[in-house]
């Protein structure tokens, strides 16, 4: 079954369950095999010649799932050594049916001993699932710290054992799977924060259980960003087109000796296909971008107050990129948030912005501009630490929202789009060579060049995460990880945006 869009919370999924149970009349136990039917499935699609699985259960319905697995992929001709985590008597419920049923069938069930998981070629992790509302105790954190440690392929039932359902963080100690079947709902921590890099690849299966669309409370709280937004903000142009019909964009940067931020951002803007791209900059960085992109008109401000004629005959204005902390880039920041025009605002100019909400100089949320953070510039904006940002990213990116409106990009690993009254958006692409130098830059000019052509903010804002991170990802196909520049990206531009 392909991934679904919409994304749940723990809570949600267990309220689904008990929607199941309780109002669609599908047993417990019901459920409790369909999921260790589609976990079967799904592992023999991704190791189709494994023959010896470990499978480590744990005391809850999680574990009911290990032990429904183990009797199926018995009953499939495969050697299936079962590990138990927590002695079999203290269970309870279904997951006690289902250990029955599995003895009944000939299945043996062991001790866990970190030793026997040697013997298994792929080992299933059914320890904790999504019920863990604490960090993990210290007797489940060494069985993790035992199949991480196993060099042997993993994949986990529901949700890594350890890691939160909600915020994508460990509980102090979860697995690292190489796949992941999740199921009813995608649980939102599967695809923020550190979710992804313990999930490995995601796969689904709804147990027939449908999400009733009229009740409110099982409305999504995030969505992935997938591809078919692209062509929604960026059609299929008329062959009488001209450049007049994609939007002028002006960018805002570039302090004295600080040429390359602005480019990389003006040359993004044309690579996604805005029509023109002006670059306002110290004068002493005019040369320096004709030289390298030609394409880019240069204007220098050789006072800020020179910003005020081309802001007339913009469409769009960024501003941030290689901008510094100067009186010079202050006065620059001050005339462009007077401009009407919607703004794309990144780098020194959220951090200008950030200091003047320190000293209570800010001014109140509006609703025309597209802010970028990193995690450190949400920090500075919101008056935490990253790591606080980084804990609950979700949270951060409600925080911006409700103290700066308008739409807001919480960049990293799982970048986030929110906006009020919108469900969040999450990418999924990127890799890690994009954590270089410049590629925030290519993403505000990504962002103004589509929001220049399709006037819509909110889809600009996710479009262009998108395409960024899958420009990242072609490039990182070509040459590696390692090394990737953010002008590589700049250039792959143009290929995703003409999917």
């Amino acid at each position: 079954m392909s991934l679904p869009v919409t994304l749940y919370s723990a809570s949600q999924v267990r309220a689904l369950d008990a929607y199941a149970i309780g109002e669609l009349g599908v047993p417990g136990y019901v459920l409790m095999k369909r999921a260790g039917e589609a976990a079967l499935r799904f592992l023999r699609t991704r190791w189709p010649t494994c023959h010896r699985i470990a499978i480590v259960c744990g005391g809850g319905n999680n574990g009911g799932d290990g032990y429904v697995l183990a009797r199926f992929a018995q009953a499939a001709g495969l050697t299936v050594s079962v590990l138990a985590a927590v002695a079999p008597e203290r269970l309870t419920g279904d997951a006690r049916q289902a250990h029955a049923d599995l003895r009944a069938s000939g299945g043996r069930v062991l001790a866990f001993d970190r030793d026997l998981l040697f013997d298994a070629e792929v080992i299933v992790d059914a320890l904790l699932g999504t019920g863990l509302a604490q960090p993990v105790r210290a007797e489940a954190a060494e069985v993790i710290a035992a199949l991480n440690a196993s060099a042997r392929p993993k994949f986990a039932l529901d949700v890594p054992s350890g890691l939160d359902s909600d915020t994508g963080e460990p509980r102090g100690a979860a697995v690292r799977a190489d796949c992941t079947v999740t199921f009813v709902a995608l649980k939102t921590g599967l695809f923020i924060g550190r979710g992804p890099e313990h999930a490995g690849t995601v796969y689904f299966d709804d147990l027939e259980v449908p999400i009733p669309p009229e009740r409110g409370e099982f409305a999504p709280r995030l969505e992935r960003i997938v591809e078919p937004e692209i062509a929604a903000a960026l059609p299929r142009r008329a062959r009488t087109a001209h450049k007049g019909d994609f939007g002028r964009v002006l960018i805002v940067g570039g302090g004295p000796g600080m040429p390359g931020a602005a480019r990389l951002a003006g040359e993004a803007a044309l690579r996604v296909g805005a029509g023109l791209v002006t670059v306002a900059v110290s004068p002493d960085n005019i040369a320096g971008i004709v030289a390298g992109r030609p394409e880019l008109i240069c204007l220098p401000l050789h006072e800020p107050s020179d910003l005020e004629e081309p802001l007339e005959h913009a469409d769009v204005v960024a501003i941030g990129p290689g901008l510094g902390r100067s009186r010079w880039a202050a006065e620059v920041l001050a005339i462009a948030l007077r401009a009407q025009q919607p703004l794309v605002v990144d780098a020194d100019a959220l951090n200008l912005i950030a200091e003047q909400a320190r000293t209570g100089r800010a001014e109140g949320p509006r609703g025309n501009w597209i802010l970028t953070p990193h995690p450190g510039e949400a920090g500075r904006l919101l008056g935490v630490s990253t790591a606080e940002i980084q804990q609950d990213r979700l949270r951060a990116l409600a925080g911006l929202i409700e103290r700066y409106g308008g739409v807001a990009i919480l960049k990293g690993a799982g970048t986030l789009v929110g906006a009020s009254g919108r469900t969040p958006g999450v990418c999924e692409r990127g890799n890690p060579g994009m954590a270089t130098a410049g590629m925030g830059d290519v993403l505000t000019g990504a962002t103004a060049g589509i929001l220049a052509q399709c006037g819509d903010p909110w889809l600009a804002a996710r479009v262009a995460v998108l395409v960024h991170a899958m420009s990242g990802d072609v490039a990182a196909r070509v040459g590696g990880e390692r090394g990737l520049l953010a002008g590589d990206v700049a250039r792959e531009l143009r290929t995703c945006v003409n999917l």
